[in-house]
């Protein structure tokens, strides 16, 4: 028991430490999952113990990046659970193209694969031209291979499959070219996409919306970040705005739902309703 004591203590110390020294904050992530990945860490690095882990990230920022790699969740996919794709381009799609112009959100993006599934539908869809696609997400590694476009070649069967049952309207091959053991997707896929750092555990609102999709990302938070999150996505949406989140995440907790209706229950898919924008700010 003292043993467990003292390493909760370690614990809230690294956690402590690393917002201090470098400003990312997993204070108020789920512990059972930080924890997980400090230990697999730890194991990985050959370290004994967090205190030791500690002392050497304060001072060595090439250890640290080590460690924030091994803290940060990128484990994403092309057209990521199809279902949820195929609802979006047949319901949420036909919504916005009403609107001159769209804004959307991709917070945490991780690697892009699903950044660019969703540009994939916009173009399908005759709607790409006219989005403003705002990728985002705290790890700057993550963001270059995003900006890179390269992803690896033994995936695309995978991915062609989540493509068709998404409702894909091509071949997913039009949309990337192979070369070597990779494949790079198509220039044209990135034009409309503005790739930026940002924290939502720390960071404020992120302008004004039509959509917002941050999905799988909220189940690695405890229920006070979650909360802070959902309250800034609602800030960050105009009026009519979907939001859209994992398939185990959910607003109903969260005194936002009140400002939300649901769209489409199995997709996870809420409709802004908030009363302080005014509805033409959407149009």
């Amino acid at each position: 028991m003292e043993t467990t004591k003292i390493e909760q203590i370690e614990f809230d110390l690294l956690l402590e430490a690393i917002y201090r020294r470098y400003g990312y904050d997993f204070r108020q992530y789920s512990r059972a999952s930080v924890k997980r990945r400090i230990q697999h860490h730890l194991i990985k690095s050959e370290i004994r113990t967090i205190s030791g882990l500690m002392s050497k990230i304060l001072y060595d920022e090439t250890l640290f990046q080590a460690l924030f790699f091994d803290m940060s969740v990128t484990v994403t996919e092309m057209f990521r659970d199809p279902w949820f794709y195929l609802t979006l381009r047949e319901k949420v799609i036909p919504f916005l193209k009403t609107f001159p112009f769209i804004n959307i959100w991709q917070a945490g993006c991780a690697t892009g694969e699903e950044v660019y599934s969703l540009a994939i539908i916009l173009k399908e869809e005759g709607l790409y031209e006219r989005a403003n696609i705002y990728a985002t997400d705290f790890n700057d590694a993550a963001l270059e291979k995003a900006k890179s476009r390269i992803y690896s070649l033994e995936r695309i069967k995978e991915y062609t499959i989540n493509y068709q049952k998404a409702g894909g309207k091509n071949s997913l091959a039009d949309y990337y070219r192979a070369q070597y053991q990779s494949v790079i997707m198509e220039t044209s896929l990135q034009k409309n996409i503005t790739f930026a750092n940002h924290n939502l555990a720390t960071d404020g609102v992120f302008g004004e919306m039509h959509l917002i999709l941050c999905r799988n990302v909220l189940i690695y938070f405890n229920r006070t970040l979650q909360d802070r999150v959902l309250s800034l996505f609602r800030d960050s949406l105009l009026y009519n705005g979907f939001l859209c989140l994992g398939s185990k995440e959910t607003i109903h907790f969260s005194d936002v739902k009140k400002e939300f209706r649901v769209f489409a229950p199995k997709e996870k898919i809420y409709q802004c309703k908030k009363e302080k924008f005014d509805e033409l700010a959407f149009s």
